[in-house]
């Protein structure tokens, strides 16, 4: 340390030369205890324990240099604290790895939900335009295994005890009543299903069966009663092709919609409930439709026309959107992704079947609208 920084006159040390120390008795020599400039000279700095050095030499005593800086111009640094020498930090000028592109995954094991769809397609356009009651039998073991699916998440995740048996016989009675017997046989059997819900319950104890019950009506209708439209479109004298329509136009949506918006979509449609759809998916999802129900409208519906397909393709659109969406919220309630793995690529029959529940009634209403019900 240079005493100069101390406003002090330029002496040798603090301790002076060795040859002119201080004999004992003697008053010490050096600036700041000449007694001469006693009154004028600062006090001298505390200096932490440990020996002392000189201006510009360390005293040979065997002592530790002062590890100050010897200058006072020069700066001295503080040891690095203990944390930051356990977490150092990046110098700010090194450069930094640029992360790396992460590619937009579709969501999906898209060969496994192509193989799946195309296979199903198969089984339905064949049993659809060879043998109608062998579709008649598709659509119940849809809605068996559908019911079977939803009651055992329910339980699962929520304790909800929904009866399967009545739900399974009554739901297969309920397709088959609405295509002998059309709408009233429908809702018949839907009224027995429900009553059947109620009694069988009965058999167990009554803590719970309120909800048990009320869940049990819910998939009664959630799953037979919209089916069974699908199965009194197939009543008509176009009846394959008013089906063919009705999956074709759900299938397009669907498509359209998924395409978009991973394409484009950057504004969330409903992030609450499923926050992979976009507003984008759905403008393509209309498009998609509405260009698809004006063509099978307009050439595989009797005395239908295109304009009629424009209209219930915004309808297909709005419905299948609806649906996903009401089958997101069960499946957010329930903290389940998908309802069952029986479709690679897809989950389970209900995440199939979620779009085409509630457009099949829309479907069919629009159609009897339009051309009637031959």
């Amino acid at each position: 340390m240079n005493d100069s920084s101390w406003g002090a006159p330029q002496q040798t040390g603090y301790w002076g030369p060795p040859d002119q120390r201080p004999v004992q008795g003697a008053a010490p020599a050096g600036p700041a205890y000449d007694a001469p400039q006693a009154q004028q000279t600062r006090p001298m700095p505390i200096v932490p324990e440990g020996p002392a050095s000189g201006g510009d030499q360390d005293d040979d005593r065997g002592a530790a240099p002062w590890s100050g800086p010897p200058f006072r111009d020069d700066t001295p640094h503080a040891p690095p604290h203990p944390a930051a020498q356990q977490n150092p930090e990046p110098m700010p000028d090194a450069p930094q790895p640029a992360p790396a592109p992460q590619k937009k995954s579709a969501g999906r094991d898209l060969g496994a939900a192509i193989g799946v769809g195309v296979g199903l397609g198969v089984v339905i356009v064949a049993s659809l335009f060879f043998v109608k009651a062998a579709f008649v039998g598709v659509i119940t073991v849809a809605v068996v295994v559908g019911l079977w699916e939803l009651t055992s998440r329910l339980q699962e995740r929520k304790g909800i005890k929904a009866p399967l048996v009545p739900l399974a016989v009554g739901g297969a009675a309920m397709v088959v009543a609405g295509y002998v017997r059309g709408p009233e046989g429908a809702w018949v059997a839907m009224a027995l299903t429900a009553l059947a819900v109620l009694v069988w319950r009965m058999t167990e104890p009554p803590e719970g069966y309120l909800k048990d019950v009320t869940a049990g009506v819910f998939a009664a209708f959630y799953v037979p009663f919209l089916a069974t439209f699908v199965a009194m479109m197939l009543t008509a004298d176009d009846g394959p092709w008013r089906v063919l329509t009705f999956l074709v136009l759900t299938v397009v949506s669907d498509t359209g919609a998924y395409a978009v918006g991973w394409r484009f979509g950057t504004h969330k449609l409903a992030p609450r409930i499923s926050p992979g759809k976009t507003r984008e998916g759905l403008i393509g999802a209309v498009t998609f439709a509405m260009v698809a129900g004006a063509l099978c409208v307009q050439f595989l519906i009797d005395d239908g026309t295109w304009w009629q397909g424009l209209v219930i393709g915004f309808a297909v659109a709005a419905t299948a959107t609806l649906g996903d969406l009401g089958e997101s919220m069960i499946k957010r309630d329930l903290g389940i992704k998908d309802m069952g793995t029986l479709l690679p690529g897809h989950g389970g029959i209900m995440d199939r079947l979620d779009s085409l529940l509630p457009t099949a009634p829309v479907v069919w209403l629009l159609l009897v609208l339009f051309v009637g019900s031959g």
